[in-house]
Order: structure tokens, then sequence, then C-alpha cells
């Protein structure tokens, strides 16, 4: 059996931010390790049980994902979306071009910004799934929690499935709760949500044909009035705009009577905001991570992150600390969560720092902003080898 992995990749990770951005976001940064979050998911994708991965994403991220596959010597089909419209549509489509395969073709979806640190364990639960799959189940990977999170949702399992007992009806969905709820949820065996689903071309059209059919005809026609653009495919503007916008658990988990879940057991982690990051990076006796240019002194359970600057960090405890070229931030560790809404107000500022790095990214490399003024610009511009960029002049 054979499983088409398709990779949602157009998020903006703002809880990451100043490192994560619009620009440039936290999927295609190396947060953990050497390689992106995006790397990593292809990396787990490369057993021989899976085909080569779809990677659905927007417009503006399409040569960042060609360029860190090129550096992995791997390939993927990229679709592009003309507009975000949450995870239902994307789904809806990825389920329209898995059934011009073949009906009965196995569909896995996968985040490409979560980290799984045990990949071997990971494809054992995708193997599980994709059996249950098989038979008709819409299949999801019930995370084994680690501590009362209050920032996913759980899973309710009911009793195992006659035919697969490492597969268990979903007894129900909860959403994100207080946190003596998240205790009790925990103690009575629930499992978080982490939004990889499991099923068969056919049983999701179903599906969306009796919840959402606006939204299933709006993916097929984008899919069939699709274009080729060099080695992206373009869904369609003009249909792909009339799908609802909604994700899969709205549109279809929470309705659907064919929910089922495997427990997994795998170090996941949607590496959600900086604490997430300081939990699996590699620490000092005291819980000090540094990863780049920093200095931490009498602190304790501290992350600095500085690739450019020197950053020394003296006498506390529970900070984050990230440097880059044009931002700072300083978060204490139980507040992660709040940089989204620090991102928010400095887009409403009009900050260009809350969603542009000064590193732009281009197919033939990128150029870096050195200095402006009112009447000049200067400009770092590497060129891969290989590569060409157009002449451009300047009539001032």
């Amino acid at each position: 059996m054979k499983i088409l992995p398709l990779i949602m990749c157009g998020g903006s990770g703002t809880r990451v931010w100043p490192e994560s951005r619009e620009s440039l976001p936290k999927q295609f940064i190396p947060l953990v390790g050497a390689k992106s979050t995006f790397q990593m998911a292809i990396d787990v994708l490369g057993d021989p049980i899976f085909e080569t991965p779809v990677v659905i994403s927007n417009y503006a991220y399409r040569f960042l994902i060609g360029e860190q596959l090129l550096e992995m010597g791997r390939s993927a089909k990229i679709v592009l979306e003309p507009q975000g419209r949450d995870s239902g549509p994307a789904i809806a489509v990825a389920a329209e071009i898995a059934a011009r395969i073949a009906p009965d073709t196995i569909v896995a979806v996968l985040a490409a910004d979560h980290v799984i640190q045990d990949p071997a364990g990971f494809v054992a639960c995708c193997r599980e799934a994709a059996l249950a799959a098989a038979e008709g189940h819409i299949v999801t990977l019930g995370i084994k929690p680690t501590h009362a999170a209050t920032g996913y949702g759980y899973i309710k399992p009911g009793p195992a499935l006659s035919s697969n007992q490492a597969v268990f009806a979903v007894d129900r969905f909860v959403e994100k709760p207080d946190a003596a709820t998240a205790e009790r949820y925990v103690f009575e065996g629930y499992l978080w949500n982490g939004g990889n689903f499991f099923f068969r071309a056919d049983v999701m059209q179903e599906e969306l044909r009796q919840f959402e059919p606006e939204m299933l005809d709006a993916a097929a026609e984008a899919v069939a009035n699709s274009r080729t653009d060099l080695d992206f495919t373009l869904l369609d503007p003009e249909s792909f705009s009339r799908a609802t916008k909604k994700s899969i658990d709205y549109a279809v988990m929470e309705k659907t009577t064919r929910a089922a879940v495997v427990p997994a057991d795998i170090g996941w982690s949607d590496v959600g905001n900086w604490a997430a990051v300081w939990e699996l990076s590699d620490r000092d006796t005291l819980g000090n991570a540094v990863r780049g240019h920093g200095v931490v002194m009498d602190a304790t359970n501290v992350y600095v992150r500085s690739n450019d600057h020197l950053t020394t960090v003296v006498g506390v405890s529970d900070v984050i600390v990230v440097t880059t070229h044009d931002a700072v931030l300083v978060v204490g560790k139980q507040h992660g969560d709040k940089v989204k809404q620090l991102v928010d107000k400095l887009k409403l500022d009009k900050r260009r720092e809350a969603t542009e790095h000064i590193r732009s990214y281009r197919p033939w490399g990128y150029y870096q902003s050195i200095d402006n003024g009112a009447r000049y610009q200067v400009k770092r511009i590497v060129v891969k080898p290989g590569a060409a960029l157009s002449l451009q002049k300047h009539y001032h």
C-alpha cells in the first residue's frame, strides 16, 4: 500500500517572530537543528511507503519551496493557492488530485511546520492509519499528551476498531480547554489533535459532498482549470475563490461518522512558540539553550538566539531573547503566545519589521538592504552560481 502525502505549507508562524515573518515563515527556517521544519517533513517522507509528495502553499513561497527541495535533492508536486482559504479547500484540492490518480488513493495530510522526533514511530503509525483509511475511515493521529496543554484541541478515543486494534473510533473532538479541563482530559486518556489526517480520496469527497458541496465543487473546478507555470501548478483563482473558507475540522471531522484515531507517541511538537523551540533544543545543566552568537551568565531556563550579533543575557530566568538584523524580542517563556498579539500591534503601527525581513529571496539568490536614505539605497546582492537576474537602471 502506498500513501500520497500532502504537505500543508502556507502558514505565517507569527508566534516565532522576529525570525518568522510573512516573507520567510517558520516552516522554512531551521528552528531546531540544521534543517527547516519543511525539510524535516520531507525527510520523514523518505520511507518507501510514501509516494512523491504534493506540497500546497501560496504563490509567495513557491521559490522557497523549490530551493529547499533542491538543497535536499528531492522533488514534489507543488500546488499554489491563489488565496488562503484555510485547510478545508486545500484538502478538497488534494482529494481531487488524488482521485484523478485513482479513487482509492490513500492521502496523508501533514503540516510543514511541525517536528517529529521519532520518524520510525511516525511511519509505523502511518501504516496503521493507512490500513484503516483503506477500509473507509478518516483517520487522525492523536498525540499522547506530555502535559495538560491548553493550546491544543483534544480527541476522546472510543472503542478499538474490530479490524484493527491499534486504531480507535473517535468518540468526540473537543476545543482548546482551560487548565483545569486540560488536566482532566489528560487523566481520562484524551489525545491531542495534531492535525494529521489519512483518508481515501473518494471517501473524503463523499463526506465533502454531504457537508460542504460548494467547497468540493470549487476545488474540483480549481484543479480542472489549473495551469502550469515552470515547475508549479497554479489553481484557477476564480474557481478557488468560491470555496468556503473553513478548516477541515469544522467542515468534515466534527460531523463525520467515519472518524478514527491512532494514538501516537512520536515526539511531536507544533513548534507553536519560542518556549516550544526551547523545549526542543539542547540545554545545559541550568536549562539554558544558546543558538548562534549568545552568552548566558548567572541565568536559568533561558533561550538565546542570534545569528549575527553578539547577544548577552545576565541574571535572569525563564526568558526568551531573539536577535535578528533589524529586531530584538525579549519575552517571558510563559508569555510566548502573546508574541502574535505583538505582531498584530506592529502591523497596526505599519512597521515593516512585522512582515518583512531585510533579506528578500528570489529564484536567482537574494538581496539584503544595507543602508538607505531619502535619495539612495545600498543592497548586498548574492547570485547563485549559474543563475542570473535582469539588468536594472534607476534614473534618480
